[in-house]
This record gives C-alpha cells, sequence and structure tokens, in this order.
C-alpha cells in the first residue's frame, strides 16, 4: 500500500439549525443545505506529513471528521490505511488516532493517568500491555507529574496527553486538528519538533494535520493542500507550489493569498 490515505470526489452536505427551523417553518421553501467538502479527490502516501490549511469554515476540520468516521460523507468515498470508511468503520478507527485541542473530552477532575487509563481501557488492553503502554507515552510526551488533577497541568501538558491519548492504539496513522491554536511558541515549537522527529521519522507514523497558523507549515509540512470554500485549491510540495505560481522566492504568506485568495 503506497498510500495512507485515498478519497474519491469526497463531499459533505450540512443543514444549519437556523435552516432546519426555517424547513420546519415553511416545509414547501426550497433551501439548499451547505456544501461544507466539496469534490475532494486526494492521496496522501505513508509516512508523509500533509498539512491542509485555510481560512476558518474552509472544510479542514469536517474532512478530518469524515476520514475518522465520526461523520459520513453525503457523496464519494475514501481509503484510510486501506479501508473503506463506510465499509470497514472499526477497522479504520482501530487504524488511526486523532487528536484535537479540545481540553473539555477530558475528566478535569481526574489527573493525567487516571485519564489516560480511563481511555486506554476503551481498546481492552491487558493490565500489563497498558501499563507498560501508559508509561512508554508519557516517556516519550515527557510527562513529568502524571498524577496531578489534569485541570493543574499547563496548556502544553494538556495537549501532550491529548496525543498520548490519540497514541495508545499505536496507530499507523495520526489525525491533527489544530492542536497548537492555544499553546504559547516555545511549547508549540516543542511539539512540532515532536511529530516531525520522533513520530514519524523514529516511528514512521503518517500525519494528516490542519492548522490555519502559516508558521507552523513551511518547516513541518512534506506537502501541503490548500482548502477554500470545502475545496482543495491546490495541493503538492511547498517548492512546487511556488513554482506553479512562478515565484521560486515566494513566503509562505504570498503562497497562502496566491492559492486561496486569488485562485480560491
Amino acid at each position: 500500500m503506497v498510500y495512507a490515505i485515498e478519497t474519491f470526489g469526497l463531499s459533505k452536505e450540512f443543514v444549519s439549525f437556523k435552516r432546519r427551523y426555517r424547513l420546519l417553518s415553511h416545509p414547501f421553501q426550497k433551501e439548499s443545505p451547505a456544501l461544507v467538502i466539496n469534490d475532494i479527490t486526494l492521496k496522501i502516501r505513508k509516512g508523509e506529513i500533509f498539512c491542509l490549511i485555510g481560512p476558518n469554515g474552509a472544510g479542514k476540520t469536517t474532512l478530518i471528521k469524515v476520514l475518522s468516521c465520526l461523520i459520513l460523507p453525503t457523496k464519494g468515498s475514501a481509503e484510510v490505511a486501506g479501508y473503506d470508511i463506510l465499509k470497514d468503520e472499526e477497522k479504520v478507527r482501530n487504524a488511526i488516532g486523532l487528536v484535537t485541542g479540545d481540553e473539555r473530552s477530558f475528566y478535569w477532575r481526574l489527573t493525567g493517568r487516571q485519564n489516560i487509563e480511563f481511555f486506554a481501557a476503551l481498546y481492552n488492553l491487558s493490565p500489563d500491555t497498558l501499563h507498560r503502554r501508559i508509561n512508554e507515552l508519557f516517556d516519550i510526551l515527557h510527562i513529568e507529574e502524571p498524577d496531578k488533577r489534569f485541570q493543574e497541568y499547563p496548556s502544553g501538558i494538556k495537549q501532550r496527553l491529548s496525543i498520548v491519548r490519540a497514541l495508545l492504539n499505536d496507530p499507523d496513522i495520526l489525525f491533527i486538528d489544530e492542536l497548537t491554536k492555544n499553546l504559547d511558541p516555545t511549547s508549540a515549537k516543542d511539539l512540532r519538533k515532536f511529530i516531525k522527529e520522533t513520530l514519524v521519522k523514529k516511528h514512521g507514523k503518517t500525519i494528516i494535520f490542519s492548522t490555519h497558523l502559516l508558521y507552523e507549515v513551511e518547516g513541518l509540512a512534506d506537502r501541503i493542500g490548500f482548502m477554500s470554500k470545502g475545496r482543495i485549491v491546490a495541493e503538492g510540495e511547498l517548492e512546487t507550489l511556488r513554482k506553479t505560481m512562478g515565484n521560486k522566492g515566494a513566503a509562505i504568506e504570498e503562497v497562502y493569498d496566491y492559492f486561496i485568495n486569488k485562485k480560491g
């Protein structure tokens, strides 16, 4: 299997709460649903870091949720780790990890270790395997005080615990959705280094991450997918994208402006 992920004409439509209300109030009034991701055909290679970048509302998070089997596509199909997202949902979920910046999914009054042990139990690991895996991940991610209450941790450690949780099942593919948006520059830099040096180079993971922070992309991504209005308007290596726009020395801000604001 050359590709970790392949999508084929993937689309997702939503009917907003306001639209639902109007449809209930005026059942004969025609109103089209919002097309959040639109006919996306994409191939992501094994062992690469692929960045989805675009403005808020571009569809980045929705695409990740569809590929993670959290929501169903309206049209099209996709294969993740060789499994069909519509036919093999459980196999897809076993092959992936999902990291978000949402701290609310943790139990704030429990310790870091208690949180991770709770989520690890969902994988039906034996007690010995569970204990060994948790300690290994705490060591890799430098969780030095695992027995503090979650609410007492700084944001950087909370985000590291999100990664620990996503790695419990040792997934081949990791989806990371705007992980560093609430972090200070030093913590964000440390996490990007960990992703590139440890997860990818050392452990061979495939990383798909979304962001709207341009400075995160240049030193981290192997390839970039620019998203605008639910579509991938351009994708490829940064140098290739610079050549496409006819400016080999373009700053990342100029590349973004070209593909998002002029082409998107």
